[in-house]
């Protein structure tokens, strides 16, 4: 399996206001290129894209493609099931959804300390792997955000689980929360190859400050700034495949012009990868990856990813010294569709699923003491 995987979860939409509203047609082309160029891994989830997700998969790959000619990951997450009912409820509709047959790989989605217990109150273990024994899923394992050392506990616990997906980028490698270095060598220790997930943190790593872009280009011109967190990633012995979450053609096209024939990172490429980390960790004032996990059920409708997005991007251009920013009417734009940072009533609906553990209340008082008037 050639390491670069096609995320279903950020695709191009056709109203920005609205993840739904998936551009099918750019995306069946994306599909086409994807397939074409020898990739086969495609990721997807009951919630991404505002629920239409897999939905898109059927639409643009499962009806389009024969079964052998793609491989289907899909996830059941804590925040949808409430009996041992809702298991099979979901299970049996996401097969629906994505007309596959069969997943060739099923997760347990954003394992972590305060979702485990309900893992294991309803035995999802057992029935993840009860639905391997029916032909239902190919491999069973799960996606995790938490310590290093919880991580070995469940793999103890659970040597059945075949793979792990790890959050894993050479900005979170040394990270004291993410612990991606450490997650990722307790999964080597247990023998289970790792798909990773946020290789460029939301498109963090994607659109670096001036001083880490510089550090790259002077190194490869010819090398995209995305293209150093997509290949740290797959540079790593034990990865499997790196799923990057692409929204047009054009990244597409990027992604496979450095991962069709893959070459890993030497220890120089690294290194330099290290320095950018330093530059980026002493400027991003919000370490949000846009997943948007926050925002689907929040009671006030806030657009919390992109405001963090719009005030990320001004903290940049702060540092920069500059005065006025186009940030603030994005702000205004998006709220008159969505609630403002001020409308936050602290309900913390959005701490609990924010697999980053953000202060998210906090934090959504800085946005609103910055761009609310």
């Amino acid at each position: 399996m050639k390491k670069l995987g096609f995320g279903l979860m950020r695709m191009p939409v056709l109203d920005k206001t609205n993840a739904a509203a998936v551009d099918i047609e750019q995306v069946k082309e994306m599909v086409d290129l994807f397939i074409e160029k020898g990739f086969t891994y495609f990721d997807t989830a009951w919630m991404y894209n505002g629920f239409a997700s897999e939905g898109v998969a059927k639409t643009a790959l499962v009806d389009r493609y024969p079964r052998d000619h793609f491989t289907l990951a899909t996830k059941l997450h804590a925040g949808f099931f409430h009996s041992m009912e809702d298991r099979d409820n979901i299970f049996y509709s996401q097969l629906e959804k994505t007309g596959a047959g069969f997943f060739d790989y099923y997760l347990l989605h954003g394992i972590e300390g305060s979702k485990l217990p309900k893992y294991e109150k309803f035995d999802c273990f057992n029935w993840l792997l009860e639905k391997k024994a029916q032909g239902l899923v190919k491999h069973a394992g799960f996606s995790y955000h938490d310590s290093a050392a919880l991580l070995d506990e469940i793999l103890t616990k659970h040597p059945e689980m075949e793979f792990v997906q790890l959050q894993l980028n050479y900005l979170d490698w040394e990270s004291e929360w993410v612990q991606s270095r450490a997650c990722y060598e307790v999964a080597v220790k247990h023998g289970k190859p790792v798909i990773v997930m946020e290789p460029v943190k939301g498109g963090t790593l994607a659109c670096v400050p001036e001083e880490a872009k510089k550090l790259f280009e002077d190194y490869d011109a010819e090398m995209s700034v995305p293209s150093w967190a997509i290949r740290f990633a797959a540079s790593l012995d034990h990865v499997m495949v790196v799923l990057s979450g692409m929204s047009s053609i054009t990244q597409m096209e990027d992604n496979i012009s450095y991962m069709e024939n893959f070459r890993p990172l030497t220890d120089e490429e690294k290194s330099l990868c290290r320095r950018a980390a330093d530059i980026i960790n002493g400027q991003i004032a919000i370490p949000c990856t846009g997943c948007s996990y926050c925002s689907e059920g929040c009671p006030k409708k806030i657009a919390i990813p992109q405001y963090f997005s719009l005030y990320n991007e001004d903290m940049r251009e702060r540092l920069e010294e500059k005065g006025w920013t186009v940030n603030y009417s994005n702000y205004d734009t998006l709220a008159e569709k969505f609630g403002r940072a001020k409308d936050c009533i602290g309900c913390g609906q959005c701490e609990r699923v924010c697999p980053q553990h953000l202060s998210i209340i906090e934090k959504l008082k800085e946005v609103s003491a910055h761009f609310d008037h």
